[in-house]
């Protein structure tokens, strides 16, 4: 299917796209802090800047976007129709480095959480998210 869009147009809709203090991101947050647990936000000392640090349990949670991120068997993880080639190597990039970043943050001592996308607004996934910081403790 070809792009509804002209090229400078798409080009300024996907700049638009937030990295930091994303809904889903915003979600978790404030879910995490109802249950008592306390973060820092984009560590700018540790690989990749996770999105949320918690030093006390020296964890740190990465909010990825099922698209941007390719969560496997997630409905939301497509490959655009239209210049393939640029989003595959995109977005093969973008997984094999969260997976670098995920090897040198346990490399420093940390343990690197995912939540996805398409998890945020489920409060029993939330919950498990809590429980897993909690555990490792």
């Amino acid at each position: 299917m070809a792009d509804i869009v002209d090229r400078k147009t798409r080009s300024r809709m996907m700049s638009g796209i937030r990295g930091k203090n994303t809904k889903p991101e915003l979600v978790v947050r404030s879910f995490l802090h109802r249950s008592g647990l306390r973060f820092r936000l984009h560590g700018r000392n540790l690989p990749g800047k996770p999105d949320l640090v918690f030093p006390k349990y020296r964890a740190v949670v990465h909010v990825h976007g099922c698209f941007w991120h390719r969560h496997r068997g997630c409905r939301y993880a497509y490959m655009p129709s239209s210049n393939r080639s640029f989003w595959m190597e995109k977005l093969t990039g973008n997984a094999k480095r969260d997976r670098r970043i995920d090897q040198q943050l346990h490399g420093l001592g940390w343990k690197p959480i995912t939540i996805w996308e398409c998890e945020v607004g489920n409060e029993r996934a939330l919950e498990r998210l809590a429980d897993r910081i909690r555990a490792i403790a």
